[in-house]
């Protein structure tokens, strides 16, 4: 089969796509080499908008809530069905008024194998929905279609691909918990569960890198290069963004965004060097296009959902994670 390598250099952290550039560098120097063939699984962005909704269906799942603990066993089922092994990581956390029961879902694939790729998401919703038009329901729960659940759903269609096709490198899918319990400004409660992660990594094997997925389903989707992803890991960034163009995959805008404070802030911070692939300009609720000011309310929907784009985000995470290999 007939290879086109690209070299990703950790000294340039830039991708090396010219022959002279490759005579100019050696391979060990290479942390790991993409390799581009026709051998790539097909990503079903039908069946992620189907585990999109399923999580939908339970309603609200902050947590605390009914729709929580059944997302739980509903995720952790799923999961069940294809990874090598499933972890819960529970812990339990002091709310504002109450006491937090929250849990890290952790899928892996490969556990003994130390080259290992993260693809990560929130799996909570949002106990509040401040940006809601109607004053007297800001303090109701969101349904978190986007903002929570589309992440998830791709991550459920990558465990089916990587359990029909099995992987040479180890791959950890986690599905985080309280991303987003804090109030508007207060980042001390956010990302509860990639905080509680980054302090408790399985077995102390840190991931060579991972990949944060949130808000990744919406019709008119713009992924651009995140500000911080962008500091932390630009040379993975490059490469996500490479693939999508490759592809062709018009909601990937390769050109610098704002900085948002995520889950991929506080694994960079514990060391594990990581992107997220987020929808930014939904954050504020204040886009030009009317459909899209959802951010943090009740109209956070499936009606919203699609599809393609889903599609769009699947199919670059299986063709990196289906391309690439570790040379140390």
């Amino acid at each position: 089969m007939k290879l086109n390598k690209i070299l990703l250099l950790l000294s340039a952290a830039v991708l090396i796509t010219g022959c002279e550039k490759k005579e100019e560098n050696t391979i060990s120097r290479a942390v790991f080499e993409i390799q581009k063939t026709d051998n790539i699984p097909s990503f079903s962005g039908e069946n992620a908008y189907a585990m999109t909704k399923a999580q939908v269906d339970f309603g609200p799942r902050n947590p605390g809530s009914a729709g929580h603990s059944l997302s739980l066993s509903f995720l952790q089922n799923e999961l069940n069905r294809y990874a090598d092994e499933v972890k819960l990581q529970s812990f339990s956390y002091a709310g504002y008024n109450e006491d937090l029961n929250l849990t890290n879902i952790i899928a892996r694939f490969n556990p003994d194998n130390k080259n290992r790729v993260m693809i990560c998401a929130h799996w909570d919703t949002r106990p509040r929905s401040e940006h809601t038009k109607d004053s007297t329901k800001r303090n109701l729960p969101i349904l978190g279609a986007n903002d929570g659940a589309s992440g998830c759903g791709v991550i459920l269609e990558l465990a089916r691909i990587l359990d029909e096709k099995k992987l040479d490198i180890g791959v950890d899918l986690v599905l985080l918990d309280g991303e987003d319990y804090g109030k508007e400004n207060d980042l001390d409660n956010y990302c509860l569960g990639s905080k509680y992660y980054s302090v408790n990594i399985p077995d102390g094997v840190y991931p060579r890198f991972a990949i944060l997925l949130d808000m990744v389903g919406d019709k008119d989707a713009v992924f651009m290069k995140e500000a911080s992803s962008m500091e932390y890991a630009p040379d993975i960034v490059n490469l996500v963004w490479d693939i999508a163009s490759q592809q062709n995959a018009s909601s990937f805008i390769p050109r610098k965004g704002g900085s948002i404070y995520d889950d991929h802030i506080p694994l960079n911070q514990a060391g594990i060097k990581s992107v997220d692939i987020i929808d930014a300009d939904l954050v504020g609720a204040d886009t030009p296009v009317e459909r899209r000011n959802y951010w943090h309310s009740d109209r956070d929907t499936m009606e919203n959902i699609s599809a393609g784009t889903l599609q769009q985000v699947g199919s670059v995470i299986v063709t990196l994670l289906y391309s690439i290999h570790f040379n140390t």
